[in-house]
């Protein structure tokens, strides 16, 4: 297994808690102000505890944060997958930052202005700035700069949950929903005697509603539309999308298109499958 290890660096007030808690909310272990001269250690036990990846901050508050070019080459010569985010703004933006956030710089403790402490800062980190890949974020609002850092460590895909819920309208609609598909108007295996006790994810419950043109029709344009606006849920920041299926009891038609889209997109997205009406009782379509 191949650990994959993100570093963030840069100025205070350029973006890097942003940029860990995209790396966190795409599954990354993160640890925020690690000193330089741990990176290895940390590396390695989290590698043997089976952790893939890792993200990890350090920055001008660091101690001996000069060891971090030396750290960096050991953990590329050991077969690491490393990249260096070095996040930085003019000062112009990051004194507006300061000035509107009223957040203390960490250096200004130093008898330093906060300009005196921006300028000290970038002394600092002067060797780190040109290991990895520098981001300008002067004039980036803080969603396009998470925008920015999906594309640029490819986070996009993968990155979202994908819930496919069925439900029985007469129960109400699931509260948590994003999208709700109405399936009442298909036709309904309940009204047929040898398949009312069953579910839609029985094989004569499929084979009957796999039959129908309606139903057919009705996944090829739920599939057509989400295949078209979950890229768009991606770039918006969401993480946990979910889609309601609902049909009269939740126990055939909304079950069986819940199975049969969870199936298709489980190929490109993580996907759960959830049947409200199924787990809450035994329900009559």
């Amino acid at each position: 297994m191949t650990m994959h290890l993100v570093l963030v660096s840069g100025l205070s007030g350029s973006g890097k808690s942003i940029a860990l808690t995209v790396l966190e909310d795409a599954g990354y272990y993160c640890v925020d102000n690690l000193p330089a001269p741990l990176l290895t250690e940390v590396v390695r036990m989290l590698s043997e505890a089976g952790q893939e990846y890792l993200a990890v901050s350090v920055d001008a508050r660091s101690v001996s944060l000069s060891a971090l070019p030396e750290s960096l080459a050991e953990l590329r010569s050991r077969g690491i997958n490393s990249r260096l985010l070095y996040l930085e703004a003019s000062q112009q933006s990051l004194l507006r930052r300061f000035s509107e956030t009223r957040r203390r710089h960490p250096l200004a403790g130093q008898n330093l202005t906060v300009a005196e402490a921006i300028e000290r800062e970038r002394e600092l980190l002067s060797g780190i700035s040109e290991l990895g890949h520098r981001i300008d974020t002067s004039d980036l609002q803080p969603k396009a700069l998470r925008h920015w850092i999906k594309d640029l460590l490819g986070l996009h895909s993968g990155s979202m949950m994908l819930l496919f819920e069925s439900f029985g309208f007469k129960e109400g609609i699931p509260l948590d929903a994003n999208w709700v598909i109405d399936a009442r108007m298909l036709p309904n295996p309940y009204y047929e005697p040898r398949l009312r006790a069953l579910t839609g994810r029985d094989a004569p419950v499929v084979e009957f509603l796999e039959g129908q043109d309606a139903v057919g029709r009705l996944y090829e344009d739920v599939r057509s539309f989400l295949s078209r606006w979950l890229p768009d849920m991606v770039r918006d920041n969401r993480y946990h999308v979910t889609v309601a299926i609902g049909c009269t009891g939740g126990q055939h038609r909304s079950v069986y298109l819940a199975e049969k889209l969870a199936a298709e997109f489980g190929k490109t997205w993580p996907v759960l499958v959830r049947h409200r009406g199924l787990a809450n009782k035994e329900p009559s379509d």
